[in-house]
């Protein structure tokens, strides 16, 4: 016989059966799908692949040498390289509503103090991705590209393959939209308990340095895109210790119930 003095499960009566997640679940993928195509359809229409392509080598040709262009070794790369990027680009303009689909699943499973602190963790994570893609477009590239312009021989004409260009800028937009999520870690890490904030406050030092360890693995061996990886790491990670200290000085105090 159940205590009627026990507290109420705040998922108590919430339960489904399996089958109901399935189909919930395929529902949720679909709309995710269909959203990714209707954007995808309309920036085929504009600004068109081609269009888009052209504003994602404007960084690079920016700095190229008077009639120099990118050029295609694949007999299917002028066609198949710009319907990826659109594809790349529709997925990113879909993302709040796939991350919304996605929260919208999983929300109704989770207890109220962690709706609190998974939902805005989803909401600032995608925006910090949006900022360092942009981050690296904006600024990385161009410096990048001319500052290995400033240092090529004046006998060497560049002409990069399209198909390496896009790779090469799609791992910078995921190495740089991941190195912007280092707030959200830290803040995880520190809610949970799994590190506590004076040991952060701790590695501080040695974040530095491993900040700059990845820096030179993963980035072009150019000092400027280097140290645009390196600082905005260390900055993030101590506005991630500020974050997570204003957390737990504003976290209630647990019941005694």
């Amino acid at each position: 016989m159940s205590d009627p003095q026990a507290p109420k499960d705040e998922l108590e009566g919430t339960e489904q059966p399996f089958v109901s997640h399935l189909i919930e679940l395929r529902d949720r993928l679909i709309r995710a799908l269909l959203a990714v195509v209707v954007v995808f359809v309309g920036l085929c229409i504009w600004p068109s692949p081609s269009g888009l392509y052209d504003i994602l080598a404007a960084p690079l040709v920016r700095y190229l040498p008077a009639g120099a262009t990118l050029i295609a070794t694949n007999v299917i790369s002028p066609l198949l390289v710009p319907l990826k990027i659109t594809l790349l680009g529709a997925f990113m303009v879909a993302l709040p509503y796939v991350l919304w689909q996605a929260w919208a699943f999983v929300a109704p499973g989770l207890y109220n103090h962690e709706k609190r602190l998974v939902l805005p963790l989803v909401v600032s994570s995608t925006l910090l991705f949006f900022i360092g893609v942009a981050f690296c477009y904006f600024l990385v590239i161009p410096s990048m590209s001319q500052f290995i312009q400033s240092w090529a021989p004046q006998s060497i004409t560049a002409a990069p393959d399209i198909e390496q260009y896009f790779g090469f800028v799609l791992t910078l937009f995921m190495v740089f939209g991941l190195a912007f999520e280092v707030p959200i870690v830290v803040v995880v890490l520190a809610h949970l308990g799994i590190v506590p904030i004076q040991k952060l406050r701790e590695f501080r030092g040695y974040f530095i340095v491993l900040a700059f360890i990845i820096a030179a693995i993963v980035t072009p061996p150019d000092v400027i895109s280097q140290l645009a990886l390196a600082v905005p790491m260390c900055i993030l990670y101590e506005l991630g210790i500020i974050a997570a200290s204003l957390m737990a000085r504003n976290k209630p105090p647990p019941s005694d119930d």
